[in-house]
């Protein structure tokens, strides 16, 4: 039987811990990190939770050498890192955000999957496992959104660090398989959050709003579907993966 070992951020709610649900029940092993246990999750045996608060940077490398040396590398077909965390405030116009909120954002968004991303690289090396990479991005790191400044810049410079590591990659022997994954609009708690702010201080929470009654919002279980679809697809190094071409491909 082939042997998956899947690291997730972000497995207490949302997007990661649907995935993680999905993956359990094919029978996978999966390491979850988050600040919070799922109840769902700690029900199987091959779950194992990380409670950690990805905003402090100083012990992400300790964190990553304890999952990797839980795991039998020696007996791992496929290793993965699913950077699936993310936040999204502070809304509101720049001026109004203050420093320690935005430079959480920055950190949970962006500089944690940096850092867990190099510690998996180093952390893995010299084993014949193949190892992926996946960055949960967003459409926010492609177009600019006012009052949202903080996590557009995080989401665009995911996709630059993705792009980097897989021309880092491309070259080499037995190499990383990178890419960031741009979701779509998924009915998530961080969506419902945005709907429910007051529209003269977050002048798209009307949008997001409608796009909820239209019924436009995908579920956690078909986006878990759609990326466990994608999990095992090749793509070039470095590659921005947006779900509405994958999906009607």
């Amino acid at each position: 039987m082939s042997q998956r070992h899947y690291i997730i951020t972000g497995t207490s709610r949302g997007i990661g811990g649907q995935l993680a649900l999905m993956l359990l029940q094919q029978g996978h092993a999966v390491y979850g990190i988050a600040r919070s246990h799922s109840m769902t999750l700690d029900r199987y045996e091959r779950y194992t939770h990380y409670v950690y608060d990805l905003s402090e940077p100083s012990g992400l490398e300790q964190l990553m050498e304890n999952i990797i040396r839980s795991i039998e590398l020696a007996d791992t077909d496929m290793l993965y890192l699913i950077n699936n965390a993310s936040m999204l405030e502070p809304l509101g116009k720049i001026e109004q955000c203050g420093a320690a909120e935005i430079a959480k954002n920055v950190q949970i968004t962006l500089i944690a999957p940096m850092i867990l991303t190099s510690c998996f690289l180093n952390q893995t090396n010299g084993y014949k496992a193949q190892r992926k990479v996946i960055n949960i991005s967003s459409g926010s790191g492609v177009y600019p959104a006012p009052s949202m400044s903080a996590y557009c810049t995080a989401k665009a410079g995911l996709n630059m660090f993705t792009q980097c590591v897989g021309a880092e990659q491309a070259s080499r022997e037995n190499p990383v398989q990178i890419i960031a994954v741009n979701p779509g609009m998924v009915d998530t708690d961080m969506q419902s959050m945005a709907r429910g702010q007051d529209e003269k201080q977050f002048e798209l929470a009307g949008a997001f709003s409608q796009a909820f009654e239209s019924g436009q919002l995908l579920s956690t279980a078909e986006i878990g579907e759609h990326l466990l679809r994608i999990l095992d697809q090749e793509h070039p190094p470095g590659a921005i993966v947006n779900y509405n071409e994958v999906y009607s491909s």
